[in-house]
Parts: structure tokens; C-alpha cells; sequence
């Protein structure tokens, strides 16, 4: 018992130093989950949860590793898998049986590419930021969840996410309900985050607004510039999102730390490779266990 304890709270202390080397602990305490600074910084972002499905937690990694965090990305992102490609907002298939006029028959060229987990260095900022328990209850209070867990899957779970100049993430919705990321390097131009919060539901699609939103006329449409460092929560499964085209000569790179509310979580073999443009024996191994949460389309 006492080796037990002692265990325990060794760990706990380790967790604590993770947050204390990399996170502005003054604006956002995390080894602090009752204090009133860390209250008041959640309430906030559940507001903007619920009121704008986005919210963004400006300079939560400690200004001194700014450039440790870019300088980390960058000498990864040559090894992004890269390959642009035609897709829709669904990123179904091309040939799918849809009704004329229905969004899912607009494509568009998804230019940006993935660094997979297993390529990112042991101790990385984000890695150790992605691990860290202080850090995923922090998120899991901010949506309101009971618990969160790291996906086993070995490839998505931690990525880089690459869009080089003169490329463009286009419209899209996430498979997974909530959204964590952060950027890590800022373009010269370009790059702003474009969404519009709740266009769809569980049970209803919207497919008119999601269309206005596609061709160009819709007021629905949010712009989020973004800094280096910043975190941002968000509800992609229901809001309907872009990156747009970057310019000038740098190349904007963020970290998506992807998380579920089940343990276990496998990306698709489908989904996995074409992304990262290889599967691994997990993702054969769990191919057709997978469980919807929905019945929307994508």
C-alpha cells in the first residue's frame, strides 16, 4: 500500500512539472482545477462552447517556448504525408449516389498534409502537453465531459497538421464531436480559420445552408485569426470549417490532439490511409469494430 501511495504521488508531481514547464500556469493553473482563476477560465470557455461551439485560450503555452514550439514542427514537417487531393465536405466518396444539387457533389482540393504521431519526437511540446492527465481533464471540464482519453490509434492521436503556401484546407466536418488543437506556426499570410458554429445537428444535416455556405453566399461564416501558442476548443462535428489558402513563403502548421470519450479509439483503414498515406496491423485489426455516434453523413 504505502509503495502504492508513494507511486502516486510521484505522479502526480511529474504531472504537475509538465504543466508547470510548458503552460502559463498564471492565466491557466491547471494543477489547480478548483482555484478561482482556473473556475473562471472554464466557465468562459463553456459559454463560448455552447454559444459559439468555438473558443480560443490565447498564449497557453509559456511565451519562453514559443520558439521551441515552432522550431519542433518545423524539423518534422518535411515528413508530412503529402499528396493533395479532390474532396467534399464529407471527404465521402466522389461517386456517392447524392441528389442533384446536394452539397456532398461540390469538391474542392484539400492541399494540407499530416506528420503522423509515431514520426513525432519522445518529449515534444505537444506530446508531453497531449499526455499530460492535468491537461486532458482541463479539456474534458471545458466541454463538459465526464472523461477523455487518448486514442490508440498509433498514427492520429498526436499529429502536425502541414498547409504549405498556395494551399488550403477547404470546407469540411470533423468525425470526432469536439476539436483540440493549437498553432505552431504562423504564416505569412493567409491561413485564417473560417466556421460556421452548429450548422448541423445530430439529426438534421442542413443541407441548404451548408450549400449557401459552399457557394459563396452565406452569412453564417465566423473568421478566427490565431497566434502561435493559442489553444483552441472546438465542435467540428457540427460546424461546418475551413483553413483558407496560404500565402507567402512560410507554411502554417498546427497540432491536433485528438481525443474520445470511449477508451480504445482506431481510425478507419479508409480514413488512416489517406491521410497518412499507410495503415498499421492496429487499424486492420479494428477495421469493422468501429461505432457510429450518429447517422449523419460524415
Amino acid at each position: 500500500m504505502g509503495g502504492s501511495a508513494e507511486g502516486s504521488g510521484e505522479r502526480t508531481r511529474s504531472q504537475a512539472r509538465v504543466v508547470e514547464e510548458v503552460v502559463d500556469t498564471d492565466r491557466y493553473p491547471l494543477d489547480d482545477p478548483g482555484g478561482p482563476t482556473l473556475t473562471g477560465v472554464v466557465d468562459r470557455a463553456r459559454r463560448e462552447l455552447r454559444e459559439q461551439g468555438c473558443t480560443v485560450l490565447a498564449d497557453f503555452i509559456r511565451p519562453a517556448l514559443q520558439d521551441a514550439l515552432r522550431a519542433e514542427g518545423a524539423a518534422v514537417a518535411p515528413q508530412a504525408h503529402y499528396e493533395p487531393e479532390t474532396v467534399n465536405a464529407y471527404n465521402i466518396a466522389l461517386d456517392a449516389d447524392l441528389p442533384a444539387g446536394h452539397p456532398g457533389r461540390v469538391t474542392m482540393v484539400r492541399g494540407n498534409a499530416f506528420v503522423a504521431r509515431d514520426l513525432l519526437p519522445a518529449g515534444a511540446i505537444i506530446e508531453r502537453l497531449y499526455t499530460s492527465e492535468l491537461f486532458q481533464r482541463f479539456v474534458a471540464d471545458c466541454f463538459e465531459l465526464p472523461e477523455l482519453h487518448e486514442l490508440a490509434d498509433p498514427l492520429s492521436g498526436l499529429c502536425l497538421n502541414v498547409i504549405p503556401p498556395g494551399m488550403a484546407h477547404p470546407w469540411h466536418f470533423d468525425t470526432n464531436e469536439f476539436t483540440v488543437s493549437m498553432l505552431t506556426q504562423e504564416p505569412d499570410g493567409g491561413g485564417q480559420f473560417h466556421y460556421c458554429p452548429g450548422i448541423r445537428t445530430e439529426t438534421d444535416e442542413n443541407l441548404p445552408d451548408v450549400a449557401a455556405v459552399l457557394a459563396g453566399g452565406s452569412d453564417l461564416v465566423r473568421h478566427l485569426s490565431l497566434r502561435p501558442g493559442d489553444l483552441q476548443l472546438f465542435k467540428g462535428r457540427f460546424a461546418l470549417h475551413r483553413v483558407d489558402t496560404v500565402t507567402g513563403a512560410t507554411a502554417r502548421h498546427s497540432a491536433i490532439f485528438a481525443y474520445s470519450q470511449r477508451p480504445g479509439v482506431i481510425g478507419s483503414v479508409e480514413r488512416t490511409r489517406q491521410l497518412f498515406g499507410r495503415v498499421l496491423p492496429e487499424h486492420l485489426a479494428a477495421a469493422g469494430r468501429a461505432v457510429r455516434g450518429d447517422t449523419l453523413l460524415d
